[in-house]
């Protein structure tokens, strides 16, 4: 498969869609139609793992399959607190990829997101979709609780830890590992492997398995699809060893990835993913655009007057969020 558009083209069209310029929200829509065709993979985990490392492997080892699938990778870095611009410059440890034209690499500013998602990221990801890669990697920031929103845009997720830095029980105690599909264990070669890898699996072990579990979140109603059969199996989080500096293990990585795919075709939970998906992606954007209007209604002077009663304890939060809803009129 080939790309529908030159790579410049490309990055100034992601440019316009993270800086919400004039026009991105029409090409947006005008691509949306071809979009639901790649498959999207996040990988996530504290900073430290060998996030960047093991994505660059994993898009090399992906580029040498007999279908040489093209791949993109979305690195999601915090952000400058004076420019705005992403500032680990993930394109930089991943330069061992720039040799080939099937791999395409943006960093991209998490601007202070939550979840360690950029806002704009799913905008970026249909643009990609659409643009004709077969692979679309997600890199998040690696911020630790806030990183299970990019089990909402993935289809499979990926949690990356390493042994012998107590990273398993941060994991539990924030848990990240609810959003695992697969846990790669990086830097096998290490020592602490095997006892890293056993208190992933207690942790694993504690909670058994279930259908949409980490996909679920309050506001919208779940999507109308009906659960799994009941001979349906569900998915169990598996553990896979790698090294991604040695180039070990990532093979089975990408086998486990296979596996999960066709769990979620086989199972229904993919299109459960999926609505789940476009639920929470609408709930965010209806959320964006009442808070603008409500703000375009309301003068500078009475917000301000609404902010100054709660900082004096006059008015509780919820009451003045509720004034600020009701200069819309609804």
């Amino acid at each position: 498969m080939s790309l529908t558009l030159s790579r410049r083209d490309l990055a100034r069209l992601i440019t316009r869609v993270e800086n919400s310029e004039r026009g991105a929200q029409d090409a947006l829509s005008a691509l949306y139609a071809d979009t639901g065709r790649a498959r999207v993979i996040g990988v996530t985990g504290a900073p430290g793992t060998g996030k960047s490392t093991l994505v660059s492997e994993m898009a090399r080892v992906y580029r040498q399959r007999p279908d040489h699938p093209l791949v993109a990778i979305v690195a999601v870095d915090p952000s400058s607190p004076f420019s705005g611009g992403a500032i680990l410059g993930d394109r930089i440890r991943m330069r061992d990829l720039a040799g080939d034209s099937g791999v395409f690499i943006r960093s991209m500013a998490s601007r202070g997101a939550l979840g360690g998602i950029a806002t704009a990221t799913s905008d970026v990801v249909d643009v990609l979709d659409a643009s004709g890669f077969d692979i679309i990697i997600i890199e998040t920031v690696g911020a630790g609780q806030l990183e299970v929103d990019v089990a909402r845009i993935a289809q499979t997720v990926i949690v990356v830890e390493s042994p012998g830095a107590g990273d398993e029980v941060q994991a539990v105690k924030a848990g990240i590992l609810e959003i695992a599909d697969i846990i790669a264990v990086n830097k096998a070669d290490r020592d602490g492997v095997n006892q890293t890898i056993s208190a992933l699996q207690s942790a694993l072990d504690i909670a058994p398995p279930s259908f949409h579990t980490h996909h679920q979140r309050p506001g919208l109603p779940p999507p109308p699809v009906h659960q799994p059969s009941g001979d349906a199996v569900a998915w169990q989080t598996c553990i896979v060893k790698v090294s991604a500096l040695n180039k070990e293990g990532v093979g089975d990585l990408l086998d486990a990835i296979d596996q999960h795919q066709a769990y979620l075709h086989a199972s229904g939970e993919g299109e459960y993913r999926r609505l789940q998906h476009v639920h929470s992606n609408v709930e965010a954007r209806l959320r964006d655009l009442l808070l603008r209007a409500a703000m375009q209604r309301l003068s500078r002077a009475d917000f301000e007057a609404i902010l100054s009663a709660v900082s004096q304890r006059n008015l509780h939060p919820a009451v003045a969020a509720q004034k600020v809803l009701d200069s819309l009129q609804l």
